[in-house]
């Protein structure tokens, strides 16, 4: 009955239209303006695509600071993307394979911390990052004693990277993961005399891996478009992330905007998270169908 409706594929291709135009005439838009030359005027969503592409991301990768902060995008979004993969494989295999008391509860204290972004979380983040000791100091100065240590991480990849990196999506997705896992390998491997960390490498990770391939698609794309953290733990023009460099771009006072070399410098940011997912889109697409199974 499904295949003979027509109408209802007429509507699936009518969304599927809509969606494309929605995601890439923004993108169009941006190829249009970085190639055009400096005196450009009425640029528009109808203006005609010029011959100055090339020269334009040249000159936009010639700048002094793009290449420094592309590096630290890519630091930032790589650490973070291993962070939370780490942490939430080693949680998830605690939370399903372990035994322990509360164990329900700790799931669900980290699942409800989907609750809590960064933005709300932000101010004692802040906090905690501009002195890393200020936990302890307090902790201390309820049995009367004084701390004076001062140890911050503004300013470094630490900083950018380690409150971003626990994840309890993450960690939902490969509890449920490992829930569908036969019991009888479990079994099989204790028979054999595997101990729980050669279980979890040598069994749980291989199968694992499609589903780590497109999670790390995911999180590589989040690390990456960060901008309100990045904006805040850094001071520094040599720490700033690419993001932030984009918005940069665009004069605060009354001045005119390079529009060409700003679009040409959103193109180059974009890059990276386009070659990851080109590089890992089939196990990406594999990923995701196996989660769904």
């Amino acid at each position: 009955m499904i295949e003979r409706a027509y109408g209802f594929k007429l509507v699936c291709w009518l969304v599927l239209a809509a969606g494309l135009l929605v995601i890439f005439v923004p993108i169009y838009y941006a190829l249009v303006i970085a190639s055009q030359p400096d005196d450009a005027e009425r640029l528009s969503l109808f203006t005609l695509p010029a011959g100055h592409l090339v020269d334009n991301m040249l000159a936009a990768w010639g700048k002094e600071d793009l290449q420094r902060q592309l590096f630290n995008s890519t630091v930032m979004a790589l650490g973070i993307t291993a962070g939370k993969l780490v942490i939430s494989l080693m949680s998830a295999f605690a939370v399903t394979y372990f035994r322990f008391r509360f164990r329900m509860l700790a799931f669900w204290a980290i699942f409800v911390t989907l609750m809590l972004p960064v933005e709300v979380r932000i101010v004692p983040t802040y906090e905690v990052v501009a002195n890393v000791t200020s936990p302890l100091a307090a902790i201390a100065a309820l049995t009367g004693i004084e701390l004076s240590l001062n140890l911050s991480l503004i300013d470094t990849y630490a900083g950018l990277t380690l409150p971003l990196i626990a994840s309890a999506t993450a960690t939902f997705l490969f509890r449920q993961f490992f829930l569908v896992v036969p019991d009888a390998l479990c079994e099989a491997a204790k028979v054999d005399g595997a101990g729980p960390l050669r279980f979890f490498r040598d069994i749980l990770l291989p199968m694992s891996t499609t589903s780590i391939a497109a999670l790390f698609v995911i999180l590589f794309i989040y690390g990456w478009n960060q901008y309100l953290w990045p904006l805040l733990v850094t001071t520094r023009a040599d720490m700033t992330t690419v993001v932030i460099g984009v918005a940069r771009t665009l004069p605060t006072d009354n001045a005119d905007t390079q529009w060409n070399l700003t679009m040409a410098t959103t193109l180059l940011a974009m890059l990276p998270p386009i070659a990851v997912v080109i590089v890992l889109q089939r196990w990406f697409v594999r990923g995701l169908i196996e989660q769904e199974k």
